[in-house]
């Protein structure tokens, strides 16, 4: 399956998220200023409104008016020179007009002194005389075009017989074109805050996504093999920065690993290709030489049968690394006694330690030590341990095997006088692939197997070094209680 390309040039992430913020966050935003804007000019709109109905009923009392005209209709007077007397002595004529009108909504006389009609008509006269309050209100435009509010007033006699009404009127103009000023102010307010909302998401916008540019772009590289690369980045602090400080360390770790790992493949080679040498060198020496070289062909059995024991150690390494890769390594557990597990795997190394000049301590104290565990993986740890402490002492050196109970806990500790582990290296030697020292024979595994082991067991292996003179490898096995050593009654 062939490989998606991209186009060069900025990554896609960058546009994504660009258009993801601009048609969510920005589109809410830009409707909640919208709103703001418009709900913002309805009260104004509303409250310019109140005012210019607050000053009208402020200057008028309307029980006053009525109380007028009832006054002069029971002395008698005239509706229409009872509507010019209340004109003439009406004392706001500069602050608003004022209509009286007939019972069929006919003006009889104007504060102005003009009888004159809105373009709209009066639809407020009607409805106050049909409310149950007497008044009602209206807005609109008078026959020169100028936006007014008007309220009416109903006008009845003693008897509640209504003689007509008066309709008051005030001028919005101004009222209006302050309203205006404020709206246009508001949405310069809101468009302001837009713009300002549009330039600081711009900001944290290219703040997350040149990084995940630079994060998109190292990882592809990574994925090609490129582990050189590092994702530059500025420190601070936040969730943006972690990320690329963990590129980054992933970046080295994957290349130490890819390191590790050749050097395993390398290692591995080598482990094979050495036993196979000498096995198929002597092979072919015994296949030539005579019946009576009895001492020679013992001498190439021997050598074929170690190098052979060195390739089933190496396949059995690699067999419990694949199964602890795989999660199939299974411990079929047992009670069993350490300290003779212990001891049968110091004595295997009894005649290596002669052979190679290596003195071989014991301090196992008498006793057993009951743990549950797989006496196969036991002679394995015990194995690998002892078999990494001669490979890394020098002839005359010393190896020496501790043990001890510690309270419900098996201590054993495997100590060596070799070369010792660099502190750089100590961290890392339980990892797989790992070798300190690859000029020592070994596939650089055994420990990481080992440690799996331990760990199945329930247990811990911990190491301490010296560098330059030797370690001491420690593992702790818990071990079986008391009422776990009773039988169920």
């Amino acid at each position: 399956m062939g490989a998606v390309k991209r186009k060069r040039g900025r990554p896609a992430a960058v546009s994504g998220i660009t258009k993801r913020w601009v048609f969510t966050t920005l589109s809410v935003i830009t409707l909640i200023l919208f709103l703001v804007a418009l709900s913002s000019g309805l009260i104004l709109r509303n409250y310019y409104r109140k005012v210019a109905e607050n000053v009208i009923d402020s200057k008028v009392q309307i029980t006053t008016v009525q109380s007028f005209f009832q006054s002069r209709i029971e002395e008698g007077d005239d509706y229409e020179n009872i509507a010019r007397s209340f004109i003439e002595s009406f004392a706001y004529s500069n602050l608003m007009d004022v209509w009286v009108v007939s019972g069929d909504s006919e003006v009889i006389i104007s504060s102005t002194g003009f009888a004159a009609q809105p373009a709209a008509g009066m639809p407020d006269v009607p409805a106050a005389m049909a409310a149950e309050t007497g008044s009602a209100t209206w807005i609109g435009r008078n026959i020169n075009g100028e936006k007014v509010f008007s309220k009416a007033y109903a006008i009845s006699d003693t008897d509640g017989d209504q003689l007509g009404a008066i309709r008051l009127i005030v001028s919005l103009q101004d009222v209006e074109a302050q309203r205006r000023v404020y709206t246009v102010l508001i949405i310069l307010i809101c468009a302001v805050a837009l713009v300002m909302v549009y330039i600081s998401g711009q900001y944290f916008i290219r703040s997350i996504v040149r990084p995940v540019g630079k994060i998109n772009e190292a990882a592809g590289r990574i994925a090609r093999g490129d582990f050189k690369v590092r994702v530059d980045y500025d420190n601070t602090g936040d969730e943006i920065s972690e990320l690329c400080s963990t590129i980054n360390y992933m970046a080295e770790e994957i290349a130490r690993t890819e390191n590790v790992k050749n050097d395993f493949i390398s290692t591995v080679s080598h482990e094979l290709r050495t036993p196979l040498t000498a096995i198929k060198g002597w092979a072919e020496t015994l296949r030539d030489v005579g019946v009576g070289e009895e001492e020679l062909t013992k001498r190439g059995i021997s050598v074929i049968i170690d190098e052979a024991d060195r390739l089933y150690a190496l396949v059995e390494d690699l067999l419990d690394f694949s199964r602890m890769e795989s999660g199939n390594m299974v411990m079929r557990a047992q009670k069993t006694d350490l300290f003779t597990e212990l001891n049968a795997a110091v004595e295997l190394f009894r005649a290596r330690a002669q052979r190679d000049g290596i003195q071989l301590e014991t301090h196992i104290p008498d006793g057993t030590a009951p743990v549950m565990a797989d006496t196969a993986m036991l002679k394995q740890i015990f194995a690998n341990l002892l078999d990494n402490a001669f490979k890394y002492t020098p002839d005359g050196g010393r190896v020496a095997v501790f043990a001890e109970l510690d309270r419900d806990t098996a201590v054993i500790s495997i100590a060596d006088t070799g070369c010792g582990i660099a502190p750089k290296d100590l961290p890392h030697v339980k990892e797989k692939f790992y070798k300190a020292d690859v000029s020592v024979k070994g596939s650089g595994i055994g420990l990481a197997v080992v440690d799996e082991m331990v760990t199945l067991h329930g247990g811990t292996l911990d190491i301490a070094s010296s560098y330059g003179s030797g370690t001491v490898v420690t593992v702790m096995l818990p071990l079986i209680s008391e009422a776990e050593e009773q039988p169920e009654s």
